[in-house]
């Protein structure tokens, strides 16, 4: 895992911007920032495909310490950022595990305290390296990064490394065919068979895989109703193909719904009416 780029904001009206500096290395000594009631996703884990940047919400507060002022947001950094490994710094550091912010922007409370919200920023590209291995797919840690300035905004004066015990789950995106049913249209109590697809992001391989023995929800919603509801659970083959059959009864529409795990995103399939006659 590799850092994709330092956060930088660009300052709206209203708004104080922060900046991620390529400082010079500092003593590692408190800072006397308190970074808190910190939010990644709004809570939810982190789905991931193959292609398509992903950039999960966060927000945090900070409060400065005496003799800094969010007026003059050059003079210090904080924001937070997801890593995996034992050591926060090294993580941070070298880039290796490592998860940034794509931007932030943080709106002034009093003249030490400021409100900022955000975006992460992760591409699963092969160039970029975010996610480039399967094993990928498990919980992050939240670290913090806090650091002071001097008055040439460059020098660092002092820097800190902080870990939380709140983890955010990354999981590999999946992905469910149309559902396909047959014959189209039915006699009223004639058999129908119900076809789709599940697949799952490979990170090592930037593809979809089937995805093997996975339960799946088969779901029906009846013409004129708002409801879906689930008919029976069917395994995928090795294939990842799913087939099966149920008694045509009424007009409406099926689909295909499989809840996800620890390491993998929820999907829903297309819908597909069915013209019971």
């Amino acid at each position: 895992m590799n850092r994709r780029r330092t956060a930088a904001v660009i300052a709206t009206a209203g708004a104080l911007a922060l900046s991620v500096l390529n400082a010079p290395a500092a003593q590692a000594k408190d800072t006397g920032i308190v970074l808190s009631d910190i939010v990644m996703n709004k809570g939810k884990p982190i789905v991931v495909g193959t292609a398509k940047v992903v950039e999960p919400s966060f927000s945090f507060k900070i409060a400065l310490p005496a003799g800094y002022s969010t007026a003059n947001p050059f003079r210090y950094d904080a924001h937070p950022f997801l890593y995996r490994g034992s050591s926060v710094a090294e993580a941070a550091k070298n880039g290796p595990n490592y998860l940034g912010p794509g931007s932030y922007t943080c709106y002034e409370l009093s003249s030490q305290r400021a409100r900022c919200e955000g975006f992460m920023y992760i591409d699963p590209h092969p160039l970029r390296e975010h996610v480039d291995s399967n094993s990928d797919a498990t919980n992050w840690k939240i670290g913090v990064v806090l650091r002071l300035f001097k008055a040439d905004e460059t020098t660092v004066v002092a820097e800190e490394y902080e870990t939380r015990s709140a983890t955010v789950s990354l999981r590999r995106a999946a992905k469910l065919a149309t559902a396909d049913a047959t014959p189209e249209p039915v006699a009223k109590g004639k058999k129908l068979t119900l076809k789709s697809k599940l697949t799952r992001a490979n990170w090592t391989t930037k593809k979809n895989d089937g995805y093997a023995g996975s339960t799946v929800s088969l779901q029906f919603r009846a013409s004129g109703t708002s409801t879906f509801k689930t008919l029976k659970k069917v395994k995928t083959n090795s294939a990842g193909a799913l087939s099966t059959t149920v008694t045509a009864t009424t007009d409406g529409f099926f689909r295909w719904v499989y809840y996800g795990n620890s390491v993998t995103g929820t999907a829903t399939s297309g819908q597909d009416f069915i013209d019971v006659r």
